[in-house]
């Protein structure tokens, strides 16, 4: 009895050591928490230690107040151009015409210096002239005269220059007026008509013949009768602004005759000296179209007479051009011709060529690209720029 007395005092030591052993691992294993710092907080409601110094405002809040609003940008006003004087533009006409178009008085000299002038020689200066698209016709009678010249009249090699000029002065006729009828009659406006075919540069010649207008101190307004091509519309525009003149436009596909009766309206409500209508390009092979052109001349003249109608030929094309000439003058009597491009590979012999096949003269040139570039027509600084 002893014995077992003493087995179960011991197995309740041991129990009682388990027991506190466990009891002691968990407590070692739970952390107390740290204890929280006493806060408080600032005039923002923003927690604030104790300790720490508050954060302080020099002055609460500034209340936003709404912004102005914002004015509108305005476009500046496009500053006017003022286009070149007429005098400065002949100036410039003879420098521009003596470095493009010498080739053909230099050979044609060189070949009357010669000490015997036989028939292949007249043959040579005659296909010299041909060359230079001067046409057949004013080629023989040009050939012709300075046989008669040379030979009977015994004009001799020192005197070629002058025997020369002298005969091609009178081919291109310095007798034909070549003044451009912008001014109309009983307080209506003149009226210029501008026709050619598309690519001979013929919106580009409404907006510079404005600023030869403008140049003169004449008021103008243009119209923009090109009513299938945008392009020509805004590009005439643009024309317009840069020196002050206004510009009477339709939508896209408009009847080109209602703008052209339109602009001349304005023009003659307005009091302008001018009013220039531009037309859609016309290729002489559509019947239509050229048709619709006589349409505009006939609408206009309701109104007013159109006092000048200007064909724009491209001085490159050369015997090509005469037939747009030819075709155009049947439909609106053209009154006359702009040369454009004759400071480039142009041949100086169409503008003999133009004028003997419609009678009528070359009263402007274009000499670049420039908007100055357009310059009247000067007999004799062509001829002399011809001689080189």
């Amino acid at each position: 009895m002893e014995a077992i007395a003493i087995l179960i005092l011991v197995i309740a030591l041991v129990g009682v050591a388990l027991v506190a052993t466990v009891t002691g691992l968990v407590v070692t294993r739970r952390r107390k928490p740290a204890p929280l710092p006493d806060t408080h907080t600032d005039v923002l409601g923003t927690p604030v230690e104790d300790g720490a110094e508050p954060v302080e405002l020099s002055s609460p809040p500034a209340t936003l107040e709404p912004e102005a609003p914002v004015e509108p940008e305005t476009a500046p006003a496009p500053t006017l151009e003022r286009p070149e004087s007429t005098a400065s533009r002949l100036q410039r006409l003879r420098q521009r015409l003596a470095g493009s178009q010498g080739a053909l008085g230099r050979g044609l000299l060189a070949l009357l210096s010669r000490d015997r002038l036989d028939e292949d020689t007249w043959e040579s200066i005659e296909d010299t002239l041909l060359t230079a698209d001067i046409g057949v016709g004013p080629t023989q009678e040009l050939v012709d005269r300075l046989r008669t010249r040379m030979r009977v009249d015994g004009a001799d090699a020192s005197q070629a220059r002058e025997v020369l000029r002298e005969e091609l002065l009178a081919l291109v006729d310095p007798s034909m007026d070549r003044r451009l009828q912008v001014s109309g009659e009983d307080g209506r406006p003149g009226v210029v008509l501008v026709v050619g075919v598309n690519g001979a540069g013929k919106t580009t010649t409404v907006g510079k013949i404005a600023r030869i207008l403008v140049a003169e101190d004449r008021s103008v307004v243009l119209g923009a009768a090109d009513t299938f091509r945008a392009a020509a519309v805004e590009q005439l525009a643009t024309w317009g602004e840069r020196v002050g003149v206004d510009v009477v436009r339709g939508p896209e596909g408009t009847d080109p005759a209602s703008v052209a009766f339109e602009a001349v309206k304005q023009g003659a409500s307005e009091g302008a000296d001018t009013v220039i209508v531009d037309t859609a390009g016309r290729l002489q092979n559509k019947a239509g179209l050229m048709d619709e052109l006589g349409k505009v001349k006939r609408v206009i003249e309701k109104q007013a007479p159109v006092t000048e109608v200007l064909l724009v030929l491209d001085a490159t094309t050369g015997q090509n051009g005469m037939i747009q000439a030819r075709v155009f003058s049947e439909v609106v009597d053209v009154t006359g011709i702009v040369l454009t491009k004759l400071d480039g590979s142009a041949k100086g012999g169409i503008v003999v060529a133009v004028q003997r096949e419609l009678g009528v003269p070359v009263k402007l040139v274009g000499l670049g690209e420039g908007p100055d570039d357009l310059a009247p027509f000067d007999s004799g600084a062509f001829v002399d720029a011809l001689l080189g």
